[in-house]
């Protein structure tokens, strides 16, 4: 039997691509004249149209949240342990809704798109996107969709910023801001990370100032890095020396070290499980993804904060959301540590809205809200039927 025939697997999923012809205003000043939005969706919308609950990825994500694309496809979408019949997000009692961001590379109009004006790839040209433009974005198709308020906008990481921008900006249209190992702003040593990440590709020397395509080729070596040390951040240490388990006495119980060969090959080949791993990481990430717009997600991440609209003071940013939080943050994640979900859920009761936060104990790092750790499905299918349950009594 293939996994998409399983009881609490969305099955079979394809893609819808939704065309906007107008005009898209950024907060750049940049105007995109029109685009494409790539879009999946999984349940089905009730009668009231008010069962629906938005899906804002992270940075590597897509709109494939769920699912499979054909019975030949071994993997599923990339928060399948979240949203199916019977899990947290559940599809028998939601109508979900996820899509590839603007400055994807998944489908929606982005830097591998053709660019109306020049018939070639926009490239480097594709404008700067920020948080606040993809929201402007999801309202659109919300609208398109027929949905006047989400029951529920979740999202994760760079999702989650999504989250609270859509409670700032559009506080009528969502009833849940369920936002999950995030963040108010970027710190520093974040910002920083980003920035090695950038550099790294933009000195690629396949890069070509960004038109890389235009010159068939791509900057395999800079995304590799760049990817390699993303993926490092968004693991624990405790994480990777279970993936990579104990080394031999010679090293003196060192943890995470084990030897691809068993001895050492005095050189610069790789010689640690963990080398071999990431550089595996980087390759397929290289191969599947588009430099330009990783460029563009990390400059988005680095922009969000909105606190600047509102002389600093990120409490007023909230005052007129109307809708609950649900903020959830793991312990082992140095990349949005918990001291930072903490700092909003003092914003936000400062602001007199309702929240709920907990924190996880886990060890996977900030990769935890990914994957199905008990204690935080538990929560979160908890909210979720909370949230089901609000919208039957208000129906009733």
């Amino acid at each position: 039997m293939h996994n998409s025939a399983k009881p609490d697997s969305v099955g079979l999923v394809t893609p819808t691509s939704y065309h906007f012809d107008e005009a898209l205003t950024l907060r750049s000043g940049k105007v995109l004249s029109g685009f494409d939005l790539m879009v999946e969706t999984y349940g089905e919308l009730n009668a009231e149209r008010s069962n629906a609950v938005l899906i804002c990825h992270a940075l590597s994500g897509d709109h494939h949240a769920a699912g499979y694309h054909s019975e030949e496809d071994d993997k599923p979408g990339w928060w399948d342990s979240c949203i199916g019949p019977g899990k947290a997000i559940d599809t028998n009692k939601f109508f979900v809704v996820c899509l590839n961001n603007l400055g994807g590379c998944s489908g929606s109009t982005g830097p591998v798109s053709i660019n109306p004006e020049t018939g070639k790839h926009y490239g480097p040209d594709f404008p700067v996107v920020t948080v606040r433009d993809w929201v402007k974005s999801q309202v659109m198709l919300a609208d398109r969709l027929g949905i006047d308020k989400w029951a529920a906008v979740v999202g994760g990481s760079l999702g989650g910023m999504q989250v609270l921008r859509w409670a700032i900006s559009y506080p009528e249209r969502l009833g849940h801001a369920v936002c999950i190992a995030a963040a108010p702003k970027l710190s520093a040593q974040n910002i920083a990370f980003n920035e090695v990440a950038r550099h790294s590709i933009i000195s690629d020397p396949n890069f070509h100032n960004g038109h890389y395509l235009e010159h068939g080729t791509y900057p395999k070596q800079g995304l590799m890095l760049a990817r390699m040390v993303g993926h490092i951040t968004y693991l624990s240490d405790s994480a990777m020396r279970a993936k990579f388990g104990t080394d031999v006495s010679d090293f003196g119980g060192n943890f995470g070290r084990d030897l691809r060969s068993g001895k050492l090959s005095f050189g610069f080949n790789v010689d640690f499980q963990v080398e071999s791993y990431l550089r595996y990481q980087g390759e397929r990430f290289s191969e599947n993804f588009d430099a330009n717009t990783y460029l563009l997600m990390t400059k988005a991440l680095d922009y969000f904060d909105p606190s600047v609209d509102f002389d600093g003071d990120l409490s007023k940013a909230f005052e007129n959301s109307n809708c609950k939080f649900m903020l959830m943050s793991f312990s082992t994640d140095w990349r949005f540590p918990p001291e930072r979900s903490r700092e909003l859920v003092e914003h936000l009761l400062d602001a007199k809205r309702h929240v709920s936060y907990l924190e996880i104990e886990a060890d996977q790092g900030h990769d935890a809200f990914l994957l199905p750790v008990p204690r935080y499905i538990r929560a979160f299918s908890k909210y979720m039927n909370r949230i089901h349950r609000e919208l039957n009594n208000h129906a009733s």
